[in-house]
């Protein structure tokens, strides 16, 4: 598949919205290797290539080990994950898959058990962006490198 556009140099303005988003995104207190699974996982339930490489890649660089990299795709299914992670990563699933039943409220309660406001607003937040990232890189037909 080769790239439709270069969206940035069409628009640069995009590019600065969502960099900002993410330079927001980095001083959260949400865990980094917790952030970049949330984002793996939106990118894989998104079915974004590109994105699913690069957040594989970064969450290796955050210290994750290669193991639950793999298994992120059946998360509920292995014993690698707190449950504390299931929650975020449960939470995060139900807000990119939003039509379905939207944020349902017993996944909701149970994100409120390991995290405090400000993190599940930072939870969401960290899987919007990564789900418009996604759809800007599915639409440009950008290649995973």
């Amino acid at each position: 598949m080769k790239e439709r556009m270069n969206i940035d140099a069409a628009e640069p303005g995009i590019y600065k919205a969502m960099n900002a988003a993410e330079k927001e995104m980095a001083g959260f207190t949400i865990e980094k290797k917790l952030a970049e699974l949330i984002k793996l996982r939106t990118s894989q339930i998104n079915g974004c290539g590109y994105c699913v490489n690069y957040h594989a890649g970064d969450a290796r660089k955050a210290g994750e080990t290669e193991q639950r990299v793999y298994a992120i795709s059946a998360w509920w299914e292995t014993p690698f994950y707190t449950e504390a992670e299931r929650a975020a990563l449960k939470l995060a699933e139900e807000v990119t898959n939003i039509k379905e039943a939207g944020l349902r409220e017993e996944t909701f309660q149970n994100a409120r058990k390991y995290f405090s406001e400000q993190e599940i607003a930072q939870l969401i937040f960290i899987t919007t962006v990564t789900n418009s990232w996604n759809r800007i890189a599915i639409s440009m037909h950008m290649v995973a490198a």
